[in-house]
């Protein structure tokens, strides 16, 4: 469920392509969307409106709108597969989120999974603050974000299936693609150094 997106959103990559060029300008109009309800807020037209499809639904054009805005505030392209995995790597931990959180980075990981919980189940008029909170604090961490695949769940935020959090649910709780590979192979090994260890003493 985690698995990496390899679909671009053009206009993410005009987003990409002003903090490329350091447009500080357009960077600044788009940050002022920050806290305000979706176009609602002038400067911002230039830069969004002649991405706007025709006749998109009104929780479409928020997408863009909060998208870009967030975007302005941390302009970092990265490649994790979700949020939540980028949410997991703030934690300080690329492992589970379980076990005693009052240890090492476990008390920064609780903080992180809190802040996920209230992620998943806000509603369309609370996720753009909550968003807001998550990637400000990528931002602290120097954690890139995967703009493309934020933008494309954002569109299937509202779905029944609620497909968008249980996959990013998968990103923060489930068990690390990178680790387990090494995980098995070594207790392969450890089987076969214990396999060799009673045919010796046999």
């Amino acid at each position: 469920m985690t698995e990496l997106t390899s679909r671009k959103v053009p206009f993410v990559e005009r987003l990409e392509d002003l903090a490329n060029r350091e447009d500080r300008g357009a960077l600044a109009a788009l940050r002022r969307g920050l806290g305000q309800p979706a176009g609602t807020v002038s400067a911002m037209y230039p830069w969004v409106v002649p991405w706007l499809p025709e006749n998109c639904p009104p929780w479409t054009e928020a997408t863009y709108y909060t998208v870009a805005s967030l975007f302005a505030l941390h302009p970092s392209s990265g490649r994790d597969a979700n949020l939540g995995v980028s949410l997991r790597r703030a934690g300080g931990s690329d492992s589970s989120a379980g076990g005693d959180a009052g240890e090492g980075s476990g008390g920064a990981m609780a903080s992180v999974e809190r802040r996920l919980v209230a992620l998943l189940a806000a509603n369309s008029e609370d996720l753009p603050g909550l968003l807001r909170q998550a990637i400000s604090l990528l931002r602290s961490k120097e954690i890139p974000v995967n703009w493309h695949q934020l933008f494309l769940d954002l569109q299937q935020w509202g779905a029944p299936s609620r497909r968008v959090q249980r996959t990013w649910a998968a990103g923060f709780w489930g068990r690390s693609a990178e680790q387990d590979p090494a995980s098995e192979d070594s207790a392969v090994d450890q089987n076969d150094s214990s396999s060799e260890n009673t045919e010796g003493e046999a």
